[in-house]
């Protein structure tokens, strides 16, 4: 494979005690840091806010800043995401979708890059209309909110399907896979299409984070 393949390792797979710790653990091997932000009522978990944010781009002033936000309201938040150094805001397709096109829109006239995030349940066919104005489309193959789940397989069809129509529709959409994603199939991922891998709870979970991420990277590098 010789496409390049980025690496966000999400910090919620971090101890929350020690988050600077873990991302120092990989010795700048990483490509993105993943920022998975979560309200508590769009999934059933509490995550970080923009402080975290702030506090990531105060501590990695390069760091490539990837926020996915889970949230039932995300034009409450996005402004203040930009405002704390997010580089790139995710919004999901399922929160209020007559308002995604206004919402992308708006996040990268605010000074980011904008992205749609479709859940397990959420086809492709359903964000098609955001696409022209995407810069990322970032697949979930978990049930959005916690981490350390298994992959639904049917996901990887979704990546397929995202690069056909990018080809076909000459769309600049980076395609990004979240849920699951761990050294034993980063490849198989890689090759569906995916541009971008979030790894989280098997890469903070290894005892030698930055080892692992060059492991997934060899392994892609082979296929």
């Amino acid at each position: 494979m010789t496409r390049g393949v980025l690496i966000a390792p999400s910090i919620l797979g971090a101890d929350p005690l020690s988050v600077g710790a873990a991302i120092d653990s990989l010795a700048g091997g990483y490509d993105w840091l993943h920022l998975d932000v979560m309200d508590g009522h769009f999934v059933r978990n509490l995550s970080f806010g923009p402080d975290m944010a702030k506090a990531l781009r105060r501590r990695y002033p390069e760091a490539f800043l990837d926020v996915h936000l889970m949230l039932d309201n995300p034009d409450a938040f996005s402004a203040a995401f930009v405002r704390a150094g997010a580089s790139q805001i995710a919004v999901h397709a399922e929160a209020e979708p007559q308002l995604l096109y206004g919402r992308l829109l708006k996040i990268r006239e605010a000074g980011a890059r904008a992205g749609v995030v479709l859940a397990p349940a959420t086809t492709v066919e359903q964000v098609r209309f955001v696409l022209p104005v995407a810069d990322i489309v970032l697949v979930m193959s978990v049930t959005p909110g916690f981490g350390g789940q298994p992959p639904i397989e049917s996901a990887l069809e979704k990546v397929r399907d995202l690069v056909r129509l990018r080809s076909v529709e000459n769309y600049r959409y980076l395609i990004q896979m979240d849920g699951g994603i761990k050294l034993e199939n980063a490849a198989r991922t890689a090759a569906a299409g995916a541009d971008v891998l979030v790894v989280g709870s098997a890469l903070f979970g290894s005892p030698d984070p930055a080892g692992y991420i060059a492991r997934i990277k060899e392994e892609i590098h082979k296929s």
